[in-house]
């Protein structure tokens, strides 16, 4: 199935949403640049995840003056992964990008996965020179190194909030809870692969990181047991002929 708009888009970016009522303005500001400016028919996606601060508002004041944004609103705050599942079954476009709200990756820089998205079911940035704290920084090595002796999926930095999917791909993958840290590993599984194109990283300004060390390594430990059971289980098959 081919997906396109009748509007010829040809990417969505969906920029999840939880609580950033301070990133939002600087978000928008770069997002609208990015849009203006690139080669690629692309539209935003913001996916409200319950957040209980200005977001929302701030987030519906910005589609209500461009017409290449739109939104979703969650009733209830449900995690990364079922923001990520929302948008990504709301998305008409051939490709599907992700950039997080926190403005720690840059827009500007889907460009560079651009180049390598029609050849890759994901493209994903590799962070360069992380700006994270210490201790997001170890957790971040220690899970990434864990999770890369039981997926095999070559990825370094499976974590980088820079992706860009083929839609048709994104529609297949294995959902579940805690999938956004297996990714590129469920894309292999389905068959699909993977890119990686180095980014720049920058600190985040405004806000603070919902994520700390017990959820940076318990979580991802029990997701990765699911995985490590899902992929046993993996229902393939090939058809080598039909009567």
């Amino acid at each position: 199935m081919e997906y396109a708009t009748d509007s010829g888009y040809i990417l969505t970016i969906l920029v999840p949403i939880y609580n950033e009522q301070g990133n939002l303005p600087r978000l928008v500001n770069e997002l609208s640049e990015y849009l203006a400016q690139t080669s690629y028919n692309a539209k935003v996606l913001f996916v409200d995840d319950g957040s209980t601060d200005l977001s929302l508002q701030l987030v519906e004041q910005a589609c209500s003056v461009n017409p290449d944004f739109g939104f979703i609103h969650l009733k209830t705050n449900s995690g990364l992964s079922t923001a990520l599942k929302a948008g990504i079954d709301q998305v008409e476009t051939k490709y599907t990008g992700y950039l997080d709200a926190d403005l720690q990756t840059s827009v500007f820089d889907f460009d560079l996965l651009m180049e390598h998205a029609r050849d890759f079911e994901l493209v994903t940035g590799i962070r360069e020179g992380r700006k994270d704290g210490n201790i997001k920084r170890l957790s971040s090595f220690i899970a990434n190194s864990i999770r890369r002796l039981v997926t095999h999926d070559g990825v370094s930095d499976t974590g980088c909030p820079l992706k860009i999917f083929h839609t048709i791909t994104a529609r297949r993958i294995l959902l579940f809870k805690g999938m956004h840290r297996f990714l590129p590993a469920l894309v292999q599984l389905d068959g699909g692969q993977v890119k990686m194109v180095p980014v720049c990283h920058y600190p985040r300004l405004a806000g603070r990181s919902n994520y700390r060390l017990g959820n940076r390594l318990i979580g991802p430990a029990i997701d990765l047991i699911i995985f490590a059971w899902m992929r046993k289980r993996y229902i393939r098959y090939e058809i080598t002929g039909r009567g």
